[in-house]
């Protein structure tokens, strides 16, 4: 910790005391976005969440990896809940995925946000960036973002008995009827694009480009940022007009 010199605190024999100098972290560095302040426009003011990278979880990643860790989006999310100024969020996603259980807690976050939420994926919301993007009141893909959708897999030392194979599977179904509750999708076809085998050489999911998670009913409209926008100031609309005429 830096310290500077105190002018208005002397010591016995004359001499400025040096007081310790907080050094504030940088929001861009340490959050992913240039401010945590809301932006303040006379349609509504609006507080951005921005999910890019590899969502960390319990495990730290290493220092090369892109990451959005769950520990700072947490906090912010509260904040921008309590913080009466703020009336909406767009949460803006490009993912690959990651700690699951982490990015399911951010997504149910944002799911009980209790103000007007709009999400867009513009490049990628792949694995558990899907209940992300889902978990808004709107949601929204650019044209040319994609969603990958897939099984819960988990990599290292894995104990090769029956508990194990539960254990996916209770997980594989928080996940799934989270994805199906948010959205449009049902169950039987959300399984059918997460098992199939035909469009990934490695792996077993699907694939969505676009127009093409439109129509599978997972997100509601393909779009970008201007449209994002307009539709999260009509829901902050809706909702100062409910709101006045209680």
């Amino acid at each position: 910790m830096s310290q500077e010199i105190n002018p208005n605190k002397e010591s016995p024999d004359g001499v400025p005391q040096l007081a310790p100098c907080v050094v504030q972290p940088d929001p861009v560095k340490e959050y992913g976005t240039p401010s945590l302040e809301p932006l303040k426009t006379p349609r509504g003011n609006i507080q951005f969440l921005s999910v890019i990278g590899q969502i960390e979880g319990h495990m730290i990643l290493p220092p090369q990896n892109k990451t959005t860790k769950y520990e700072h989006v947490i906090p912010q999310l509260f904040m921008a809940a309590e913080n009466a100024e703020v009336d909406g969020m767009l949460i803006l996603l490009n993912t690959v995925g990651g700690d699951v259980e982490a990015g399911l807690a951010i997504a149910e976050l944002i799911s009980h946000f209790g103000k007007p939420t709009v999400s867009l994926v513009i490049g990628g919301g792949h694995s558990i960036g899907v209940p992300l993007a889902v978990s808004a009141d709107y949601s929204f893909i650019a044209p040319s973002a994609t969603m990958t959708i897939h099984p819960v897999r988990m990599n290292g030392t894995v104990v090769g008995a029956p508990q194990t194979y539960d254990y996916f599977n209770k997980m594989q179904e928080r996940v799934s009827d989270f994805i199906v509750s948010n959205s449009d999708i049902n169950k039987e076809r959300l399984t059918a694009l997460m098992m199939d085998t035909s469009t990934m050489a490695m792996d077993i999911g699907s694939i969505l480009i676009g127009e093409e998670a439109v129509r599978e009913k997972l997100i509601n409209e393909t779009g970008g940022l201007f449209e994002a926008m307009e539709k999260l100031y009509g829901l902050i609309e809706e909702k100062k007009q409910r709101t006045d005429g209680d």
